[in-house]
């Protein structure tokens, strides 16, 4: 690819990794990732496993590709790569039913596992380049989608 061509390139795989203007935000850019992937959710149809299963595959490999590059332009882990949080939600939101009520567990349930970062999550963040920038939130978002199949059918049970 010529340079030319390399810049234009080069300017989406940041725009991906700061999931548009949510890296910049002012204070918890994280969160704020997470909680506008969390709205968007909430108003989607069930997609079902035949994208859902695609859609989350394709979101961590994305953001491992973006995440990388972000990093070698603002440094390990900078506070505006984000899209390990479109992996994480993608992860916690991957097969669970549509709604609001799942959106809003899943955002809680991803937070919360993201920042407590059980095992393996914290080794897999010394993993090189972006696989590192992700792959913690990756499982974060498999305990939080446990947590979410978890909450649902208690908040099921409970409305009985």
């Amino acid at each position: 690819m010529s340079s030319s061509g390399a810049a234009p390139f080069r300017r989406l795989r940041l725009l991906l990794a700061s999931v548009g203007p949510c890296g910049y935000a002012p204070i918890v850019p994280a969160t704020v990732a997470s909680g506008v992937l969390a709205a968007i959710y909430a108003f989607l149809p069930a997609l079902g496993a035949a994208v859902d299963l695609p859609v989350t595959a394709v979101t961590i490999l994305i953001g491992i590709w973006a995440a990388d590059l972000a990093e070698r332009e603002w440094g390990h882990d900078a506070r505006r790569i984000v899209i390990d949080e479109g992996a994480g939600m993608a992860v916690t939101l991957c097969l669970q039913p549509p709604g609001v009520w799942p959106a809003v567990l899943a955002f809680f349930a991803f937070r919360f596992f993201d920042v407590l970062k059980p095992f393996p999550a914290r080794r897999a963040e010394g993993l090189p380049g972006g696989l590192g920038v992700v792959a913690d939130d990756v499982f974060a978002g498999v305990y939080a989608n446990l947590a979410v199949r978890i909450g649902l059918r208690l908040l099921a049970d409970f409305g009985r």
